[in-house]
């Protein structure tokens, strides 16, 4: 086990084991500022699900009221005819064959790869790439689209990608530690509100278990459900 700072010690002294309300959380987590830069805040959801299932698993997508603090770098993988529509919709970079290329040369420098179902024969090779970073387009979390401009400003807006681990926590980040306190509210209930709504129907007993927010380099603070 790592070994802990004794800033980080000094924070959980602070905090009651047992979970407390959202609202209290975030005051809390909004109280680490003991590090020189704008933490990103974190909510953290263990849900009653088997990982090993595959009808349990839980991948997608979800657009923040607030976005995240900062903008997402996305490329589209798309016909020419949808190029320019990207670019204006803030895609990096746009295109099909010769960007496929690049990401096979080993250009990585993105957040975000959408794709238009038209041009997925091609981007299929990048699997070996893409798919070890999290960053091969999907159906499942709305980067595979008919609609490419859209899906790129979503994403460059804010919408954030999750999938479960194996320990069946879901993460995402929901802002910053500079947010106001109900922007960050805000931010985590629409996140906790779209996991319920896709619960798979294999999933039985309680499916949200325990919640915790955290900052980049701070405790986990217990939340109440």
């Amino acid at each position: 086990m790592r070994s802990r700072s004794k800033r980080y010690k000094k924070e959980s002294e602070q905090l009651s084991k047992d979970p407390v309300s959202l609202a209290e959380a975030v005051e809390k987590v909004r109280s680490f500022k003991s590090v020189k830069f704008d933490q990103s805040v974190e909510c953290v959801l263990n849900l009653g699900i088997d990982p090993k299932q595959a009808d349990q698993a839980i991948r997608g997508s979800v657009s923040l009221p607030h976005g995240m603090g900062r903008q997402k770098k996305v490329i589209a993988f798309c016909d020419d005819s949808d190029v320019e529509a990207a670019l204006k919709a803030g895609a990096s970079e746009a295109g099909s064959d010769e960007l496929v290329k690049k990401v096979s040369d080993g250009w990585l420098d993105f957040d975000v790869a959408v794709a238009s179902p038209k041009v997925m024969g091609k981007v299929g090779k990048l699997g070996r790439t893409l798919g070890p970073q999290g960053k091969m387009p999907s159906p499942k979390n709305g980067t595979v689209t008919d609609d490419v401009a859209t899906a790129v400003a979503e994403f460059v807006a804010g919408k954030v990608e999750f999938r479960n681990d194996e320990g069946g926590n879901v993460q995402v980040v929901v802002g910053k530690q500079s947010f106001e306190a109900q922007k960050l509210v805000e931010n985590i209930e629409a996140f906790v509100s779209h996991i319920n709504k896709i619960r798979p129907a294999a999933a039985k007993g309680t499916y949200l278990r325990k919640m915790f927010i955290s900052a980049t380099m701070s405790p986990g603070i217990p939340v109440s459900l």
